[in-house]
């Protein structure tokens, strides 16, 4: 049996770290359907996981594959998905029931332009506001967004152990040019953190299938077969799993899956920070418009512009506390995104016209251009002036 982790250094694209860290966090189950541009992560982990024991089933669509991984870790294993634009729209019925049931997985999104069939084998980053409210009901959510192939690698890692953490399916919104872009990726055992799954800690006579602990989590997961009294549905639901379906039970259950994100943020929000400090403008980014945000910020600074640049590393929750902290000592923020303006209005909503907002949109098929951020920079510093 091959080794279940890669060690050392790989050439690969983002695609492929993304997979490799799927099998690095111990996912025993893959099941998807080939759309471009995330195939080559069905491709790779087709490959990979009979290796080590684990199973990729490639279903009919992409409903089938999500709801199969929702099944699967019921069964006892981590699972994943992987899909683009349309697909992603099919999965957001059975992304709800994950949510409702506290089911952890991880799905995998490559954006590409939309909508619709839109640009398949090109860029876009328009499926944001989907990832926050795409399915119907109240819940929480987490998404995280890689912006190179590294971190394709380590987020699908992290994706595994959030979801465990937390219990819900977690995502990884990533995009067509960090799926597709080779570099060097890293890979080194010692360093990498994996959560296993928190089993129930008393007996099957005294065990609630919901019963939660103080982060508002349910305190252990049993897998079918374990003896444990299993009852998984995606109607309201009282602490046995068992549906009732009255007024005080939905206020019981849908405020709290909300809630276990929201009160768990500081410990899930991860954000970049370069040359904040003292920034006259600062750029709020993400994915690939941070690889151009970041060259457009050194444009910005030879020219003696005092210019930082905040990237989302999570996206879902939002980091509120720290964009308002900054909407009182800066100008303004610019936002470039490849969408019409999605996170954008995130950043409009938390600093409630203390400073400037100012987009960088964009339809996608390419990514901005470092000069139509600098612009955007520049039209920011005129009106403050």
């Amino acid at each position: 049996m091959a080794e279940r982790i890669l060690t050392g250094q790989h050439f690969m694209n983002g695609d492929e770290a993304c997979a490799e860290g799927a099998v690095a966090a111990g996912c025993g189950l893959f099941a998807g359907y080939p759309i471009t541009p995330q195939s080559e992560i069905a491709e790779r982990i087709s490959l990979r996981l009979p290796q080590v024991g684990g199973v990729f089933i490639q279903m009919e669509d992409e409903i089938s594959s999500m709801a199969a991984i929702l099944g699967g870790a019921w069964g006892g294993q981590k699972t994943m998905t992987a899909t683009s634009g349309p697909g992603f729209s099919l999965m957001m019925e059975n992304l709800g029931l994950g949510l409702m049931t506290e089911t952890p997985c991880v799905l995998v999104n490559i954006q590409r332009g939309g909508p619709s069939t839109g640009l398949p084998t090109l860029v876009g980053q328009a499926d944001m506001m989907q990832a926050r409210w795409g399915s119907h009901g109240d819940y929480g959510v987490i998404a995280l967004s890689p912006w190179s192939p590294q971190e394709s690698f380590e987020l699908t890692v992290h994706a595994f152990n959030l979801a465990e953490r937390y219990r819900l399916p977690v995502l990884v919104m990533s995009d067509e040019v960090v799926g597709h872009m080779y570099e060097r990726v890293e890979i080194d055992p010692d360093r990498i953190e994996i959560v296993e799954r928190r089993k129930p800690s008393v007996p099957p006579e005294e065990f609630l299938l919901y019963e939660v602990d103080d982060r508002l989590v349910p305190k252990g997961m049993p897998t079918f077969g374990d003896g444990y009294r299993v009852h998984v549905t995606g109607l309201t639901h009282d602490e046995r799993g068992y549906p009732v379906l009255d007024a005080e039970t939905q206020a019981a259950l849908v405020p709290r899956l909300k809630e276990k994100i929201a009160r768990n943020a500081a410990d899930i929000i991860m954000i970049e920070e370069t040359d904040v400090d003292g920034a006259d403008v600062v750029i709020v980014t993400y994915g690939i418009s941070a690889r151009t945000s970041l060259g457009a910020m050194r444009m910005a600074q030879e020219k003696g512009l005092k210019v930082g640049m905040l990237r989302l590393i999570t996206v879902w929750p939002f980091p509120e506390d720290r964009i308002r902290a900054l909407a009182d000592e800066v100008a303004g923020f610019v936002v470039p995104e490849i969408n019409l303006g999605q996170v954008v209005l995130e950043v409009e909503r938390v600093t409630a016209g203390r400073a400037a907002v100012t987009p960088v949109p964009h339809a996608g098929g390419d990514i901005h251009r470092p000069e139509q951020i600098v612009s955007a920079i520049e039209e920011v510093l005129r009106d403050a002036s």
